[in-house]
């Protein structure tokens, strides 16, 4: 029993010299330096251009007078133009609506009765003027000397006077009557008919809503922002920058309009704090021959339309990607050697979509516009799109 315990441990102190040796004689393998990790990024190559900025907003078309037409006399209606309607379009001066002028007619020519019995009344004081500077010369003196009775002046004054309110009341019953003619005040479009034959009117009533046609206008509001990337309110209306593209819809199809800055109202709206700029739109319903064939149809009043207004001119400017600006306003670049470096750059401009940099950068550049979570100066990057972006570059 003591022998058998004795050879198994035999056997196993033999194992364990075995493996020792056979373990002194394996080689040991060379060390091999892992590979280092490169971040995959999308990158895109910046040069320098001169950019003008621009601003849109938004604005609804507005006649340039707007008119609730009332009756200045009273009467009936008797007739109405064909143009009467809603709308219907007209020029200044026309003829939209006669009322009756019977009564008119009458006290037009009271009037001019009671001026020929005063002119006749002022003849007869005439005459008994002259009589009466005679019968004063019997008495060899002066007329200087004779009380104004005796000459019969007052009489001859209030005679004048008669004549003087007898040609007022014929002028005003002429007014009367030219008033029973209702006439449109400026070329324009009724918007809102409110009377027709045979219906009586009275003084002051109103008759029918009038817009004018001649040109339109959009107000632009302007905020902040807005007029920071103008550069401020443009002056002088009458340079090319001042012509506007107006877009909008009608009858279900796009269609776009020309205009020009006119002013700026010169307040700040308490309501939402902008500034609105006036936009005018000459002949919107092209009724004039020159605009019949213009090719854009009739900008129809109550047209909400966009329009982009011209901002300032940045020149030199790298317009880098929403996406590719990192923290303390740096720039992730990819140098020759796919490695990361991080350029502080200066921002003369941003909006949604971009940040406009005017130094920091050179030119040709490769941007990382991709998410980075930690940006590392030196960092080994790996360009996904660099084979794309080149070819898109050559074309």
């Amino acid at each position: 029993m003591l022998k058998s315990k004795v050879f198994a441990i035999a056997i196993l102190m033999g194992s364990i010299a075995i493996g020792l040796y056979m373990n002194k004689l394996r080689e040991i393998p060379p060390k091999v330096p892992a590979p280092e990790a490169a971040i995959a990024v999308k990158t895109k190559k910046l040069y320098e251009r001169d950019i003008e900025l621009s601003v849109i907003s938004q604005g609804t078309v507005q006649p340039s007078a707007r008119t609730t037409l009332v009756s200045e006399v009273t009467g009936t209606v008797v007739q109405i133009s064909k143009q009467f309607v809603v709308g219907g379009t007209f020029d200044k001066g026309d003829v939209l609506m006669q009322l009756d002028t019977a009564n008119y007619d009458v006290a037009l020519q009271r009037a001019k009765a009671t001026l020929i019995s005063a002119q006749g009344q002022l003849e007869l004081e005439t005459a008994r003027v002259v009589q009466a500077e005679k019968e004063w010369e019997i008495t060899g003196r002066p007329n200087s000397e004779a009380p104004p009775l005796a000459l019969r002046k007052p009489f001859l004054l209030e005679a004048q006077a008669n004549i003087l309110e007898a040609e007022a009341e014929v002028k005003y019953a002429t007014i009367k009557l030219n008033q029973t003619t209702v006439r449109a005040p400026y070329s324009g479009m009724v918007s809102r008919k409110l009377v027709g034959i045979g219906q009586y009117v009275t003084q002051g009533s109103p008759v029918a809503e009038l817009f004018a046609t001649d040109f339109s206008e959009v107000r632009l509001p302007l905020s902040e922002r807005d007029l920071s990337t103008m550069g401020g309110i443009p002056e002088g209306v009458t340079s090319k920058r001042s012509v506007v593209v107006l877009r909008g819809s009608t009858n279900g199809a796009n269609a776009q309009w020309s205009g020009h800055i006119v002013r700026s109202e010169g307040v700040v709206d308490q309501t939402n704090r902008a500034q609105y700029l006036v936009v005018q739109i000459d002949d919107p319903y092209n009724q004039k021959l020159q605009n019949e064939d213009s090719g854009s149809p009739p900008l129809l009043v109550g047209t909400f339309v966009e329009v982009t207004l011209p901002g300032k001119l940045l020149e030199d400017i790298f317009l880098l990607p929403a996406g590719g600006l990192r923290k303390n306003s740096q720039v992730a670049t990819v140098n020759s050697n796919n490695r990361l470096r991080l350029n502080p750059v200066s921002i003369a401009f941003s909006d949604d979509n971009y940040f406009y940099v005017s130094s920091g950068l050179e030119e040709g550049a490769e941007v990382i516009t991709s998410a980075l979570g930690m940006p590392i100066e030196g960092l080994r990057v790996a360009v996904t799109n660099r084979a794309s972006s080149n070819s898109g570059e050559s074309e």
